[in-house]
């Protein structure tokens, strides 16, 4: 029996293909948030949000095609804060795939669960994003045929 694998770098670096990400953290500019320039290396489409609140009020009002949300939980008080906007924004009606990170993180969770979010220790690594990422995405990847 024979295997072949194939390595097709421009088919195989990029797998957020275009994905509307909203960033919640305090950093200014895509530039100054780590998160933000690796998903923007993924593929994602990056817009940064600096209020907790104005996000999520932005997500369960509008109807806006945001395909994943990343909080940089130590802007914000933590994981436990994450946490909370995480059951917020879930009792506002949205299901969106989502992605904590934070330095209170012990141990990194990939869920399996859908609506429960990836948690990720920081400062991140382009390895456990790109995993995170990966994982939270799971539902909306489509896989190229052969």
């Amino acid at each position: 029996m024979q295997f072949f694998r194939q390595n097709e770098s421009d088919v195989s670096a990029i797998v957020g293909w275009g994905v509307r990400v909203m960033i919640l953290t305090s950093a200014e500019e895509v530039t100054q948030s780590k998160a933000a320039v690796r998903i923007a290396g993924l593929g994602g489409q990056v817009e940064i949000e600096n209020e907790a609140f104005s996000a999520l009020d932005t997500l369960i009002l509008d109807d806006t095609g945001y395909g994943l949300l990343v909080i940089e939980c130590d802007s914000f008080g933590g994981l436990a804060a994450g946490r909370n906007l995480v059951s917020m924004l879930h009792k506002g009606g949205v299901s969106l795939p989502v992605i904590l990170v934070s330095s209170d993180c012990t141990e990194q969770e990939f869920p399996y669960e859908g609506n429960a979010p990836v948690v990720l220790r920081a400062p991140i690594s382009a390895v456990s994003l790109r995993v995170g990422f990966e994982h939270a995405m799971r539902d909306r990847l489509v896989f190229q045929a052969a």
